[in-house]
């Protein structure tokens, strides 16, 4: 195997072109400058939101317009740190950016504060006065509802001008993984060496046949993860610390109330899927796990052995244009509308899925309003990556047909919803498989497949999320977060979900350090939420057809005008009860049955 690749040395077909933002960094640059001098166009209206409805809205209206810019400047910095983080100058323009981000943010923090100032009544008046803020009544009804926990106009602007300071954990981690980590080679069972990285290590060797290759790829990667698990505690604990004493200074019982607050979701429902997922779920997983073991052969099942696969004989690689043919076919049920978003990101460049040094890890999709999206993935020419793939379709063609539909203070919705248009699209590619055809072998691999969707967001990061709840309590009663409490608490996660079915060694409790999702707030549980009620809209439309897909059209393209439920019950799915995770769980066993009964 070659030599991991330099970013200018792969071939610019699998790379997107940001041309489509800004076409060069000097262009960008001058827009940087650009937004900071008409910042004044906003802060004209400071101390004058009090004099009348049409000044709000003219106030409010300027905000928006500089927003999008700021957005659109602030996506290209990170696109090309993810990109590449080993080049420097990304670096320094990703710093750039984010100076430009926090001189907006101190410089435009008197809105919100002005419109908390107002008297008891006054924005209702507006409302009624103005009909042009009709399109913000959401975000200001919801703006409204945080007054308990706003601090004074001062103390506002002293924060938002720290922006870049409180998000230096994240950044901080992303360095140490993408610029800095470098990795031993591994073997196979030939004896051969392979390059080791974070994304061939997540991409490739975990889901390789070669339990020799599987086992010695993952001894190198835990290797260099151990070596910097107190940088990497450090980072996280500082995160922790920053969303804790932000909740005490805000008057939040805690800090789960507190980032549970913008995603318009109660702690109940937060616990239920929590709860549910882990205790009901774990007992199909381990089948899975078992199965693998005995179908393997393997003497022993090891956490590095849950993404082998279980039929490695029969596992056709895919080219990434194989997999775009094969994802528009599949998602050509959503119709015309969507079909063309998302011939437009294979055919357009919008997707970069070139395997270069310093590129990040995972997949995301970046949808700046104004703009078209971007995705990044990277190649591993598998089945997994068609589904992340599609994964990432989702966010784009459900963000674009908001931003189509709604202005950006309304096209954005809860995080909370954000994540079930994506794997709904892993449900409508795993289901056109099946349909396409009535191979025994065929099918088992599409559940396989399926399954796998599973448990990447009710395994990997469902468990994430109970990580982030235990550090989050612990750091209430002010406890230490150190490398070795996050090790000891992913292994309790880890061996109470899989029992004695996987052993959990300590290179298995390094897990903590692989997911950028700890620095997301509480971002991981939402994969659970999403793919438990795309599982229910997709049964839907199988059973319904068009009506349901009309629905659902009309749920992407209301963007975050409705709260988190609306838009699922819009849907046909109450996800305020736990039915829904149930039926979920309940599909899961059928599928593990199956797969059983096809072994």
């Amino acid at each position: 195997m070659g030599e991991i690749l330099a970013r200018a040395a792969v071939r610019e077909e699998e790379t997107w072109n940001l041309d489509d933002l800004f076409p060069s960094v000097e262009v960008w640059e001058t827009e940087l400058k650009s937004i900071r001098a008409d910042v004044s166009k906003v802060t004209q209206f400071k101390g004058k939101l009090g004099e009348g409805a049409g000044l709000l809205l003219a106030c409010l209206n300027a905000q928006e317009e500089l927003h999008e810019r700021v957005t659109r400047a602030a996506t290209f910095s990170r696109l090309r740190q993810s990109e590449d983080g080993t080049n420097s100058d990304n670096m320094v323009n990703s710093a750039k950016a984010g100076d430009m981000v926090s001189h907006v943010a101190s410089a435009l923090s008197f809105i919100k504060s002005e419109i908390l100032e107002l008297a008891e009544g006054t924005v209702a008046r507006y409302l009624e006065e103005e009909g042009g803020l009709a399109d913000y009544r959401r975000s200001l009804t919801l703006m409204l509802e945080s007054k308990p926990h706003r601090l004074n106009s001062e103390t506002e602007s002293v924060l938002a001008s720290m922006s870049e300071v409180m998000n230096s954990p994240y950044r901080v981690y992303l360095r140490a993984k993408l610029s800095d980590m470098t990795f031993d080679d591994a073997t196979d069972r030939e004896g051969k060496a392979h390059p080791v990285s974070f994304p061939l290590y997540e991409n490739k060797y975990e889901q390789s046949s070669d339990p020799v290759l599987r086992r010695s790829s993952f001894s190198s990667f835990s290797h260099s993860l151990k070596s910097y698990r107190n940088t990497f505690a450090e980072a996280y604990a500082t995160e922790v610390k920053k969303q804790v004493v932000m909740s005490r200074l805000r008057g939040y019982e805690s800090v789960t109330d507190m980032l549970l607050k913008p995603q318009q979701v109660t702690t109940q429902m937060y616990d239920q899927i929590l709860d549910t997922i882990q205790e009901e779920l774990a007992p199909h997983m381990r089948r899975l796990a078992a199965l693998k073991k005995r179908e393997l052969g393997l003497d022993r099942m090891h956490f590095c052995d849950l993404k082998a696969p279980l039929d490695p004989e029969f596992n056709p690689s895919i080219s990434y244009t194989e997999a775009c043919e094969l994802i528009q076919e599949a998602l050509g049920i959503l119709g015309p509308e969507y079909g063309e978003i998302v011939d437009s990101a294979f055919n357009e460049r919008w997707v970069d899925y070139a395997d270069n040094a310093g590129k990040s890890t995972g997949a995301f999709c970046s949808s700046p309003y104004g703009t078209h999206s971007y995705i990044l993935v990277t190649w591993a020419d598998n089945m997994r990556g068609v589904f992340t793939l599609a994964h990432e379709v989702g966010h784009a063609g459900h963000l674009m047909l908001a931003a189509r539909n709604q202005r950006l203070t309304n096209a954005r919705p809860s995080m909370y919803f954000i994540e079930a248009p994506s794997t709904m699209n892993e449900l409508l590619v795993a289901e056109h498989l099946l349909t396409k055809s009535n191979d025994k072998r065929m099918r088992r691999w599409v559940i396989l497949q399926l399954l796998n969707t599973y448990y990447h967001n009710f395994v990997t990061h469902l468990l994430e999320g109970e990580m982030q709840r235990r550090v989050y309590r612990l750091a209430m009663n002010d406890e230490p977060i150190t490398a070795k409490l996050l090790s000891e608490l992913k292994g309790e996660i880890l061996s109470s979900f899989w029992g004695s079915e996987v052993e959990i060694d300590e290179d298995a409790k390094l897990t903590w350090m692989r997911q950028p999702h700890y620095y997301m707030g509480l971002y991981p549980y939402t994969y659970a939420a999403g793919l438990t009620a795309s599982t229910a809209v997709a049964q839907i439309i199988k059973e319904e057809g068009q009506p349901a897909v009309d629905r659902w059209l009309e749920v992407l393209k209301a963007g975050g005008s409705m709260s988190p439920l609306e838009l699922m019950k819009l849907a046909g799915v109450d996800m305020s009860d736990a039915a829904p995770i149930r039926s979920a769980i309940k599909y899961i066993g059928e599928l593990m049955d199956e797969l059983e009964t096809l072994f």
